[in-house]
Parts: C-alpha cells; structure tokens; sequence
C-alpha cells in the first residue's frame, strides 16, 4: 500500500511538474503588445472602480487615471461608494469637475446582499456611457498609457474581454515580499491560461469588456449571490459565449500597480476569498488544476509528518524504478523538485514584471507557500472570512 501511495505521489509531482513547463512556454510564446503611435482612436471607455473605505488610496488611484495619455472625450470614471463608513465619498468629490462621476450604492441596495462589489460594478454599467468597460480597484494605480494602450489593442483584435497583468508592490517586510512573489506566479498562469484557451482566470484590478457582452451574457444574473468572483465567474460566463474573443493584453503599458496587504490576518482573508468561489467554477479546467495543486501541496505537508514517525532505516523502493529513498529523502525530492520546476517558470514571468529580486526569496518562501495553499484552500471551502468590514459564511 505504502508503494502505490508513494507511486501515486512521484506521478502526481510529474503531473505538476509538466503542467507548471506548459505554463513556462505558453507564457514565452505570449508576445508583447505594443501600441502604434499617434493612432487615432475612437473607442469610448469607462473606468469603474467599487469602492468600500478606500478614503487613503482613492486619490492616488484618480490622481493616475487625470494622467492618462487617452483623449479625455472619449473616457470617463464612474467610482461606486460601497456604503463606505470612512470619507471615501468626501475625496472622490473633489474629482467631480473632472470626468468623475460618484454614484452612492446606498441608493439603489435595500436589503442585505452577499455581493455588493458585483452590484457595485451592475449599477455603474447600467449608467455608463462607454462602448468598453474598464475595471480596476481603489487602491491601484495605473500607467499613463492604460487606457490608450488598452483601446489600441481592442480596436485592432477586437476581443470582447481582456485580462491584463497586475502587480503588487513591495518592501522589505516579509509579508510583502511573499504576496509580491506569489501573486507574480498566479498572473503568469493567468496570462499563459488565457493564451492556452486552458482556463479562465483574470483579476478584477485590471481587465476590461465591451458592455454589450455583459448584457448579453446578463451579467452576473447566476453567480450574483457568490459574495467572491466578480472577474473569473464573469470572464468564464463570457468565455463560454465567445471561446475564441478572450485575450490577455502583455505589455507592462496597462501593468496596474497595487498595495499589498500590511498583516497576515488580512492576507489570508483576502486569499481564502479568493479561494470561496472555487466550488462555484463551471470551469471544469481550472477545478482540475485547482485539485491537482491543492492535493500535491498537501502531501508535502503530510509526507515529513510521516518521515518523522518512522525510524531512519525505513526505506521504500519506488517500482518500477528501483530507486530507493527514505521517507525524508522523498520529500526532499519533491520538495526540490517543486522548488526548481516553478523557479524555471518564473525566470521569463519576473523578468516581465521587473522583479527578478523575487527569485532570490524564492526557496524560503516555499515551505510558507506550501502551507498557506493548504490553509486557504481548506478554509475558502468550508470556512468564513471578514473583508471590508463585512462577514462572509
């Protein structure tokens, strides 16, 4: 039994291995987009940023988007105060002369909600007047050449939806630097993924679809109770609609820049939210890769554990291949293994972001990483969360 088990994880680990190099040559053979200047353009776009007490952010965030390159007739910015508690409001106000528009949540939810960001994101499409809707979040800020970059690229591919890159900056604490570093690993699977046509995967901080779609699609009627998801269950909603019209925009020109988080308290709120709307895919893909992941990292948690228990001559012999290991040895190997497989994958992904300093973190933030997937991917299933101040069950 012991022999199938140990087999059973050697192909699980190959598996993984071979899905993290696809990732590698899917990102690599992504290529660069690069706007052609001085075109002229037409595209009419708005900006929607939800926000819910971002009263220390937002300014930073609009004062990026008075800076952009793009016509300033043919955008605007519509910012949805989510019954804010702090002066979220009283800041966006001062940026109403300037193609702002403030819409207050509080006037169109009466009753209680379990999704009030996707709300947030319904009543300001429902009062744009953008062709192309863009979203981002109040604590990000974006790139001059965001929008111009981003409607050069929809008018010439015609794409009905676009995920864009995101990039979370960092100092020297600890915290940031392992958010920075693994959140830099899930946007190289997103845009290798969305290339692939493997799975559906975006961030809400930064892609962009034509408000037709959405309509079409009937927004997020179906997965409007689901208080997570208001970008990869409405990418998926419209991926299934138009398979061959989804594309991921690389180029560091529409690279969104946003805070990490400052506790570990707020980090794994924020990642078991992320992982709360994983039963809810209908990606059956992605819900794959997600179980490959999940399982393969909570046997590198468990493995030691056993290592521990046995005495030191115990030893297994790997059939068919004659290999022997001690338990510790085993892990050792898939330890390593994992380690080298996802830094060979990285390589070309930092070096995209301008963060090749991450790798030199990357071995210590293994064995963090390799809990913190266990945890999070436990507790977004069957756990709760706090985010903004609400509770979530």
């Amino acid at each position: 039994m012991q022999q199938v088990v140990l087999f059973f994880l050697l192909l699980l680990f190959i598996a993984y291995a071979a899905l993290i190099v696809y990732y590698r040559q899917a990102w690599k053979a992504l290529t660069f987009y690069r706007a052609p200047v001085n075109k002229t353009l037409s595209t009419k776009i708005t900006v929607i940023i939800p926000a819910r007490n971002e009263a220390a952010n937002i300014a930073a965030c609009l004062n990026s988007l008075m800076q952009q390159s793009y016509p300033k007739d043919l955008f605007e910015v519509v910012v949805v105060d989510d019954f804010s508690t702090d002066n979220t409001a009283t800041v966006v106000s001062v940026y109403t002369d300037h193609q702002v528009k403030l819409i207050s949540l509080k006037d169109f939810v009466s009753t209680p909600l379990n999704s009030y960001k996707k709300k947030a994101i319904e009543v300001a499409i429902a009062q744009s007047a953008g062709d192309l809707i863009v979203t981002t979040d109040a604590d990000c800020t974006v790139p001059q050449n965001w929008l111009q970059t981003i409607a050069c690229f929809y008018e010439e591919k015609q794409p009905v939806f676009i995920a864009m890159p995101v990039s979370i900056n960092f100092g020297n604490r600890f915290i940031e630097i392992f958010q920075a570093a693994d959140f830099m690993t899930l946007q190289g699977i997103t845009g290798a993924a969305i290339f692939k046509k493997l799975h559906s995967m975006c961030n809400g901080a930064n892609m962009a679809y034509t408000k037709k779609v959405f309509t079409e699609v009937n927004g997020f009627k179906g997965v409007d109770t689901i208080a997570s998801g208001d970008d990869m269950l409405l990418m998926h909603k419209i991926y299934k609609a138009y398979p061959n019209d989804v594309a991921f925009l690389k180029s560091r020109d529409v690279m969104v820049h946003t805070a990490p988080v400052t506790t570990i308290g707020q980090f794994f709120n924020q990642r078991i939210r992320w992982a709360s709307k994983a039963g809810k895919y209908d990606d059956k893909s992605i819900i794959a890769v997600l179980l490959l992941v999940y399982v393969f990292n909570l046997s590198l948690l468990i493995l030691p554990v056993f290592a521990l228990l046995k005495n030191t001559g115990y030893h297994i012999d790997i059939y068919p291949f004659n290999l022997q290991f001690s338990l510790f040895e085993f892990w050792l190997f898939l330890f390593l293994g994992k380690t080298a497989i996802e830094l060979f994958f990285l390589f070309p992904v930092a070096r995209f972001f301008n963060k090749k300093n991450l790798l030199l973190w990357f071995p210590l933030l293994q064995p963090f990483h390799i809990v913190y997937t266990v945890i999070a991917g436990w507790l977004g299933r069957f756990g709760n969360y706090t985010w903004k101040g609400r509770s979530v069950t």
